[in-house]
């Protein structure tokens, strides 16, 4: 299981409404046991899109780094991952810059 232990993030502004509701971007610093299939030496980060709209709100995408080096890692987290990053996402929507 993954934990997050620093975060920012950023409200996307559309000024042309093009897309549906707001979209908020995180970059969220984890940690992950060194025996997982993810752990990496020079640590990792989660890029996340999250949409909130006036039905509800969801986890749009999500994309793996390596975080001193920037490298894109193609790897999908278990369900129960994505749902902590997307409840993590829900609960500091507040935290936005706008």
């Amino acid at each position: 299981m993954l934990t997050i232990t620093e975060f920012q993030v950023e409200h996307i502004k559309d000024p042309f409404r093009i897309l549906a509701g707001k979209r908020y971007e995180y970059k969220l610093d984890i940690e992950v046991p060194d025996d997982d299939e993810l752990y990496s030496e020079n640590g990792l980060y989660v890029r996340a899109i999250y949409n909130e709209q006036e039905e509800g709100g969801g986890l749009v995408k999500y994309d793996l780094y390596e975080k001193s080096t920037d490298l894109y890692l193609d790897f999908d987290l278990e369900d129960e991952e994505v749902q902590a990053i997307e409840t993590f996402c829900r609960e500091h929507l507040g935290d936005a810059e706008e």
